[in-house]
This record gives structure tokens, C-alpha cells and sequence, in this order.
């Protein structure tokens, strides 16, 4: 049985002090930029992505690259951060498509501008990597990733915090390939940095103790975990305070090894005041809060508490498509644990839609080949057994091992 459950694992991306992959400033220079009103376009977009409004925000983004163009021309770096402060936003929405050649028209505009070892074009080279990466195109990532992060440490010092941010974006791939070897030692080097560069209680020291954790789990050694999630929570209550979006993250996820361990009685309380502090701090339509809502309906699925699971799993379905729109892969999420749980009660008809569309929607934003489409087959194969329809299951697992078989 297969169920994709969205832990929120925080992984550090360039730059401006985020926890996802963020936007880029402007480029300090002996010109004179882009301009007030460019700045002022910029900080307006990032308010509006904090506060999940990716709509209003993609309008700003589109203004400010007007602005820009207008203000220093076609090619200049400040052009390059609004393209790249664009392009994130499409990749916040799961539109690849869009966001693929902004990343690279601003990574070439970085290039010729500020010349290939500047750190604005390790900034670009982490974001284009990251999205390889979130389609699952590892092979397209990696190098990315590497001259990245060579760009860093030669332009910073092997000890900068932006050089452990790409360590721990380049563990983030290794570890989403299950090479965990690799990926560990990449985690711990980040962490040493930061609690060298930053002090042991930063917050960005937590996110590190977080992504480390999180490898931990992946193996099932919730032993190594458990401390780290606890520490990376006490951090970012004591920087950030107990009711900071960060904070909820660390409850997610040390409540997602509850939940993994069937310790529903620890998990249930973390879910619910993770939610609670989301739904305070950024709205009750936020993103996170429809994560929060998919994590705390999988635990009560989890419990054969379908009633509740299922109001849940809705709710987190339509902050999603209202964010994201109709064909996000977190929209895809939402569908295929709704479509889960209607195959456990044996309502076949009402699952069977629900995992055609999450395979779709995968298929078209990630590839054909990509492991959530495996996930998406396997589940549609488990229904169609329960059904009789042993051929056609047959074809699908045939698909999904051709997948999984996959080098990446």
C-alpha cells in the first residue's frame, strides 16, 4: 500500500535567509540599479509568496521585470533577479515549464554581466538545479548543484553559510535518490558550518539538525532522530518564538515520527499545534496549513478514523488548488490519499477518478518516469486487483518497475 505523506522537510535554498527555494536580491554594483520602485516591487513580491498569494505575486514579479528592463536595460544583473524571483514562483506552482527558462535566461544573464564565478550565478545554478530536481531529473541536477557549490567555496571560503546551504541542498538530492552514504556527510558538514559561522542556536543551525533527522528517518533509525528533531524544535522556539511558521514545521515533522513509530497519541497533539500555529501566523488558506491538514488526515486514517480523515483530506485539497492551482503535484498529493482512503472502505467508484487524475497531473508536471507516477500506478494497480482486473493491474506494475528501475 502506498501513500505519500507530505513531512515538510525543510531544505535550505538561495538566497535571502528562507527555507525554500527563495529570491533573489539585487546585485550591489557602482551603478546605480533598478531603481525605488523596483526594490519596492521586490519586497512586495516576497510578502505576497510568504503569505502564499503566488497569483497577485506572479502580476508584481512580471511589474518589477517591466520596471527593471526599463530602468537598465535588457541585461542586467538587477533584470536577472527579477527573471529568477519570477521563475520561482512558477516553480512554486509546479509550472516547470514556465519556470525552466527564466532560471536559465537570468543564469546567462548572471554570466555575462558578473562573470562565471560570482556568487549571484551559484545562486541561479542552485535554483535551475533544485527544479531537475523536483521533477526528479537528478542527472540534470547534480552538476548544477556541484559547480554551484564549487562557485561558493572558492568565491566565500570552504566555511561560509552559503557553502553549507549548498552542501545541504546537494545532500537534499543524494538523500532523495536513497543515496544515503553521500548525503550524510554532506548534512554534517552544513551543520558544523553553521554552528561555527552562525552558533549552535540558530535558526539555520535547526534547519540542518531538521534535514539530518529527516535521513535518519528515511533509514528508520527514528533513534539518531528523535534528538535532533527535539533540538532543531528547541532553536527555533527560543530564536523564533512558539509561534513562529518555523516552529510548526519542527512540530510536523518530530510528530511525523511519532506517526511513523504508531505512537498516535505523542503525534496527534504536535499535528494539531502545528496547525493551529499556521493557521495563526499565515492564514487559513495558506499552503503549509494544507499540509498540516494532510498530515494530522493521515494519522486519523492511520487510526481507521475515516470520518474525520476524510473532511481533512478535502479541506487540504482545496487550499491547494486554490494556491496552486488545479494541476499542482501537492494537488496530486491530496488526491491520491483521498482516493487511498476511499479504497481501504472499498468505494471503489469514488477512488478509482481520484487516482486517475493524481497520475495525470504527475505525469504532466514531473514526467512520465518520475517515482510519484511509480506511486501513482502502484495504487491504481492495487484497485484495479481489488476489482478483478488483474490485466490491466498487470500493465500498470509492469510501468511502475520499468520506473523505479530507473538510474537517476
Amino acid at each position: 500500500m502506498k501513500k505519500i505523506i507530505y513531512t515538510t522537510v525543510i531544505v535550505l535554498f538561495l538566497l535571502a535567509g528562507f527555507s525554500q527555494p527563495v529570491f533573489s536580491k539585487g546585485v550591489k554594483s557602482n551603478s546605480k540599479g533598478a531603481g525605488t520602485e523596483w526594490n519596492i516591487l521586490n519586497q512586495e513580491v516576497m510578502t505576497l509568496y510568504r503569505k502564499g498569494n503566488y497569483a497577485k505575486a506572479i502580476l508584481v514579479a512580471k511589474e518589477a521585470i517591466t520596471v527593471a528592463s526599463e530602468n537598465v536595460g535588457p541585461n542586467h544583473p538587477d533584470v536577472a533577479t527579477s527573471l529568477n524571483n519570477l521563475a520561482l514562483l512558477y516553480d512554486s506552482q509546479g509550472n516547470y515549464a514556465k519556470a525552466e527558462p527564466l532560471y536559465k535566461r537570468a543564469l546567462v544573464i548572471r554570466e555575462k554581466a558578473l562573470g562565471p564565478n560570482h556568487p549571484s550565478v551559484a545562486t541561479s545554478l542552485n535554483n535551475l538545479a533544485e527544479l531537475y530536481r523536483s521533477q526528479g531529473n537528478y542527472t540534470k541536477a547534480e552538476p548544477l548543484y556541484k559547480r554551484s557549490l564549487a562557485i561558493f567555496e572558492k568565491a566565500l571560503g570552504p566555511d561560509h553559510p552559503n557553502v553549507a546551504t549548498s552542501l545541504n541542498n546537494l545532500a537534499g538530492l543524494y538523500h532523495s535518490q536513497g543515496n544515503y552514504t553521500k548525503a550524510e556527510p554532506l548534512y554534517k558538514r552544513s551543520l558544523t558550518i553553521k554552528e561555527k559561522a552562525l552558533g549552535p542556536n540558530h535558526p539555520n543551525v535547526a534547519i540542518s539538525l531538521n534535514n539530518l533527522a529527516e535521513l535518519y528517518c528515511s533509514q528508520g533509525n527514528y533513534t539518531k532522530a528523535e534528538p535532533l528533531y527535539k533540538r532543531a524544535l528547541a532553536i527555533n522556539e527560543k530564536a523564533l518564538g512558539a509561534d513562529h511558521p518555523n516552529v510548526a514545521t519542527s512540530l510536523n515533522n518530530l510528530a511525523a515520527l511519532y506517526d511513523s513509530q504508531g505512537n498516535y497519541a505523542k503525534a496527534e497533539p504536535l499535528y494539531k499545534r502545528a496547525l493551529v500555529i499556521r493557521e495563526k501566523a499565515l492564514g487559513s488558506d495558506h499552503p503549509d496549513v494544507a499540509i498540516s491538514l494532510n498530515n494530522l488526515a493521515l494519522l486519523y486514517y492511520a487510526q481507521g478514523n475515516y470520518a474525520k480523515a476524510e473532511s481533512l483530506y478535502k479541506r487540504s485539497q482545496a487550499i491547494r488548488e486554490k494556491a496552486f492551482g488545479p494541476n499542482h503535484p501537492s494537488v496530486a498529493i491530496s488526491l491520491n490519499n483521498l482516493a487511498e482512503l476511499y479504497r481501504s472502505q472499498g468505494n471503489y467508484a469514488k477512488a478509482k477518478p481520484l487516482y486517475k487524475r493524481s497520475l495525470a497531473i504527475w505525469e504532466k508536471a514531473l514526467g512520465p518516469n518520475h517515482p510519484n507516477v511509480a506511486t501513482s500506478l502502484e495504487n491504481l494497480a492495487i484497485l484495479y486487483r481489488a476489482t478483478q482486473r488483474n490485466k490491466e493491474a498487470e500493465k500498470l506494475e509492469k510501468r511502475a518497475r520499468q520506473i523505479r528501475s530507473i538510474k537517476r
